[in-house]
């Protein structure tokens, strides 16, 4: 090869060698900017998690008609424009109930999911069960980087928060598993989401909004009298999820034909399902119980209940427990911590 060629050849290479080290230079300055936290520009830390094949294999396997638009909870414009709002009763639908939800929607607060959440390209959401099984787990860390971390009924986080994280994003609670003082295990934050299961759910947040006289009757234990919660984070859970939960998920017959104690979706299954509604990526954790014949073995990751408490449960345990199966071995949820 003469000089003038090699010249030439080399003058060609150029470019694509400056770009080389140009590139090299940016990735390798951004990479320690980002080891030391001193990006102008957040990370998304769901970036990975949303890239995986989960995501995707989560929308071949589920067939729930799954809208990322989904509006989580009831508005109070919504009674005005919906002419047929619901054709089934409480607790999957609010027929009979107009009345009370325009009472408390009208004092509380119509947004849904904070604005920053809403405009996330991919959401990871991560729901935390109050199983045992989160015991002594040391995933506290880990939980708290998910986009959103949802909560079931009074599960405490002080003096948990190694195994269970602190963050709160959504706490689903009705009222006989509402904390008097939600402030002392949520974040200033946390959308405390009501769950409707009867009539008397309902007066109760209505009697607590408006300071009236309590109702204690038709309650199977007693709700807290005095709620210190903060009325602008109060929402309430659109029935219509909670029927998709039992309808197309659990498949329980919404008319039972005999007499024995309805069978309704515990807190854990519909935030489950809620959240796959809502979310690109779904893990869970603190998700299932022991063997039904350990009367003895503790059901919580806090307290002292035992299975001999969930005896008169309106909940089919072993039934929820094939369902969350279903969607593992779909892929889409994924379980943060062995279990049976």
């Amino acid at each position: 090869m003469s000089q003038k060629a090699t010249k030439t050849w080399c003058l060609r290479l150029l470019p694509v060698l400056l770009f080389f080290i140009s590139f090299v230079t940016y990735y390798c300055s951004n990479a320690i900017l980002q080891s030391y936290g001193g990006t102008s520009k957040p990370l998304n830390s769901s970036r990975t998690l949303c890239s995986s094949w989960l995501t995707q294999k989560k929308w071949e396997s589920l067939n729930f008609n799954i809208s990322r638009q989904t509006q989580l909870f009831l508005k109070l414009e919504d009674f005005f424009w919906r002419e047929h709002l619901s054709e089934l009763a409480l607790p999957y639908g609010v027929k009979g109930s107009e009345l009370l939800l325009l009472k408390v929607l009208a004092v509380t607060a119509n947004d849904q999911v904070p604005a920053n959440i809403e405009k996330l390209e991919c959401r990871t959401c991560v729901v935390i069960g109050n199983g045992f099984a989160i015991k002594n787990s040391s995933l506290g860390s880990i939980i708290n980087k998910y986009d959103v971390v949802i909560r079931l009924n009074d599960a405490p986080v002080r003096g948990y928060e190694e195994d269970v994280g602190n963050k709160t994003t959504m706490r689903f609670f009705y009222p006989e598993s509402a904390s008097y003082n939600p402030g002392l295990h949520n974040e200033p934050g946390t959308l405390m989401v009501l769950v409707p299961f009867k009539q008397q759910d309902l007066r109760w947040l209505k009697e607590i909004l408006y300071n009236e006289k309590r109702v204690r009757k038709g309650f199977w234990k007693p709700p807290p009298q005095i709620w210190l919660g903060d009325i602008s984070k109060i929402r309430v859970l659109d029935p219509d999820f909670l029927h998709q939960t039992a309808e197309r998920l659990l498949q329980i017959p919404l008319h039972p034909k005999t007499k024995q104690n309805p069978v309704h979706p515990t807190t854990g299954i519909l935030a489950v399902f809620v959240a796959l509604n809502y979310c690109d990526v779904v893990h869970i954790a603190g998700f299932g119980y022991p063997n039904s014949k350990s009367q003895r073995q503790p059901i919580h990751y806090y307290g002292y209940d035992t299975m001999r408490s969930m005896k008169n449960s309106y909940h089919d345990l072993n039934h929820e427990a094939d369902a969350l199966k279903r969607l593992e071995d779909s892929g889409a949820v994924l379980y943060l911590h062995p279990h049976l």
